[in-house]
């Protein structure tokens, strides 16, 4: 791995929406210098204003001695952003001709050892790598919002993708503080949000069917699922449910009830009716506060939360595969 001139790697972060401005400021918050690509105009006073609001965030995580604001630097092309980068972040669109052109371009400037990851949320990355020059130093590494806090990353490998590459990559993730999670088959979707859509297509329909509203719907997760979900996760949750023989009696028990039409599955068309409903509860629950409020109070509180997940349930730092 080549070193920075200040004991840190170079990284590079190409497309400066809102997960590649969560990137850039994991990536400062570690003491990294980030070149940053994005033709978008007005996209770096975005970027400085994003990472400005984030930063007393991270600084509550623990930044590392040398992190510094100054560390980034924009530039005008894809060339200049990933000369010499040890790791190259992709964050267009998700659409797959503009990234497949965006990762050409990045695979054809970046050095020979560079690793190039996407943060495609849905792509399978044997499809982004197929017309790359040196497919095998890609892979997909999909964050989740806000990538400034929250510490799970999707690593996928593509059919081309050589092995090394994901065991530098989650070394690499790891030393950000993050936690590594090596998906052993690609899959469009991956695992998180693959689970995320399950709930969310059910939502809709309880939103759409006039069963519940959106505030109703986020409080069943909000002061339910959702807290046991932050400790446990889904089956460790169900398996408490089980009593002394945990899930082998939970699975006994209610196994049947998995046959009975609880849920929808297929996601109710977006009418402009449910879009209203959706729109509008939303806003309603939001209040008169702003995007950029409610951001800060998500932050604050999922830093918080992230002390008692570490404290409670230290063995989640286990996720990477050796």
């Amino acid at each position: 791995m080549q070193q920075h001139k200040q004991g840190k790697m170079k990284v590079a972060v190409i497309g400066t929406g809102v997960i590649g401005n969560g990137w850039i400021t994991r990536f400062l918050a570690q003491g990294y210098h980030v070149t940053a690509f994005d033709p978008a105009e007005g996209a770096e006073t975005r970027t400085r204003q994003s990472i400005s609001r984030a930063w007393d965030s991270v600084e509550k995580i623990g930044i590392a001695a040398n992190a510094s604001l100054e560390n980034l630097t924009f530039v005008p092309t894809i060339e200049e952003a990933v000369k010499d980068a040890y790791l190259i972040q992709e964050n267009v669109p998700e659409r797959e001709d503009l990234k497949k052109s965006v990762l050409g371009q990045i695979d054809k400037f970046a050095k020979p050892d560079a690793i190039i990851g996407s943060s495609t949320s849905g792509i399978k990355p044997s499809i982004l790598q197929e017309d790359l020059l040196h497919p095998e130093r890609f892979l997909v590494a999909h964050p989740f919002n806000p990538v400034h806090i929250l510490p799970l990353v999707e690593l996928v490998g593509g059919q081309s993708t050589e092995q090394t590459i994901i065991s530098q990559a989650a070394a690499f993730y790891k030393s950000i503080q993050m936690k590594p999670l090596v998906v052993q088959q690609e899959i469009e979707g991956h695992i998180a949000d693959r689970l995320m859509e399950a709930l969310w297509r059910e939502a809709l329909h309880l939103v759409n069917d006039g069963i519940a509203t959106t505030e109703e719907v986020d409080a069943a997760i909000i002061y339910g699922a959702g807290l046991r979900w932050a400790q446990m996760g889904p089956f460790l949750t169900f398996h408490l449910a089980g009593g002394e023989q945990g899930m082998r009696h939970m699975l006994k028990q209610f196994g049947p009830a998995l046959k009975l039409p609880w849920t929808k599955l297929e996601a109710p068309d977006l009418t402009d009716d449910l879009k209203e409903k959706v729109v509008e509860g939303c806003e309603n629950h939001a209040g008169d506060k702003t995007v950029a409020e409610l951001e800060d109070k998500r932050d604050e509180f999922l830093v918080k939360l992230l002390d008692l997940v570490e404290e409670y349930w230290p063995e989640s730092k286990q996720l990477a595969k050796n």
